[in-house]
């Protein structure tokens, strides 16, 4: 008798391959029709914690692009920018399927007049499918939650917020900005006033005093939220940030490639189902990176990832609970 493959043996329903869990690729396939590709594009944005508003400096492992290392410069039109990047990403990405996002610093910071012209001018661009915005929960005043439900009527638009972890102990200590109750307000009148924009939640783990226990309760509550997606990254030290001060002084031991991939299998058991998981693992520039340098591994993360949930027959949503 024939032995049955991953794929036969895989007992999640939303995956057509070996996957248990919720893939990007699988929920754009679906979405979409077909594969699609992620443009970033620098809208020249800054942060409330860089200008002064709450903070200057920004959260201690942000680095000096917030965040947003492979995007092109601002003083490059939109056009130009998404033009450079298609063409960059051609070689490896066949697809006529794009989605733009707005990645660097707080992509919400800024009246609405403005962000409305940039949005209407990425919407206008060759090939577009979709649009997708990174921003802080602090940063979502009522007139752009308005403009954001009025985007979500014309294209599939992805609101992605910068949670890292629901303990404000925690997001005093990296320089976050705000509380939980912040991210708790601004997600309701998401949902109540903005209902069709799909929200993503990013969540680091291996941040500074925070353990397993607390890892979890983040999950938990996220969990309870059911957003439309989940990105998971581990605490990348980067050079010329806070962060790094710290971690050359022996104030931070990352975790290993072992406990994080725990941590994020563990992680995906406890999500509902239907959430898409549009990130595993974080991405560095390999010359900024000082910790940890698994990181830069990314294809062994995830084919380590995939083994812990074969070998523990395991899926996405097992644990799942409301």
């Amino acid at each position: 008798m024939q032995k049955r493959t991953q794929r036969e043996e895989n007992p999640f329903p939303f995956s057509d391959s070996n996957k248990r869990y919720h893939t990007y690729e699988y929920y754009l396939r679906r979405t979409f029709g077909g594969k699609c590709v992620k443009i970033p594009l620098n809208g020249g944005f800054t942060c409330p914690n860089r200008d002064g508003r709450c903070g200057y400096g920004g959260c201690i492992f942000c680095s000096g692009q917030g965040s947003g290392d492979f995007a092109l410069s601002p003083d490059l039109s939109l056009a130009e920018q998404y033009r450079a990047e298609r063409e960059k990403l051609s070689a490896k990405w066949d697809t006529a399927r794009c989605i733009p996002y707005f990645q660097p610093f707080t992509n919400t910071y800024a009246p609405v007049e403005r962000l409305r012209t940039l949005w209407n001018e990425a919407l206008a661009l060759p090939d577009v499918v979709g649009m997708n915005v990174a921003t802080r929960a602090d940063c979502l005043p009522d007139d752009v939650v308005d403009l954001l439900a009025e985007f979500s009527e014309r294209t599939v638009l992805t609101l992605e917020l910068g949670l890292q972890t629901i303990h404000d102990k925690t997001a005093k200590a990296i320089g976050r900005g705000y509380p939980l109750s912040v991210f708790a307000d601004a997600w309701a009148r998401l949902r109540e006033k903005a209902p069709c924009v799909r929200l993503g939640v990013h969540l680091i783990f291996g941040l500074i005093g925070e353990n397993d226990e607390m890892i979890g309760q983040t999950v938990q509550y996220v969990a309870r939220l059911s957003p439309e997606e989940v990105k998971f990254h581990s605490l990348y030290v980067v050079k010329n940030t806070k962060m790094a001060q710290i971690y050359e002084n022996g104030g931070y031991f990352p975790l290993s490639r072992d406990q994080y991939t725990d941590l994020v299998v563990c992680a995906i058991e406890h999500l509902p189902p239907q959430t898409v998981v549009a990130r595993l693992t974080g991405d560095s520039a390999e010359t900024e990176l000082l910790a940890p340098l698994w990181g830069l591994k990314k294809r062994e993360i995830l084919n380590e990832i995939d083994k812990k949930f074969y070998a523990r027959k395991t899926y996405q949503g097992k644990l799942y609970s409301l």
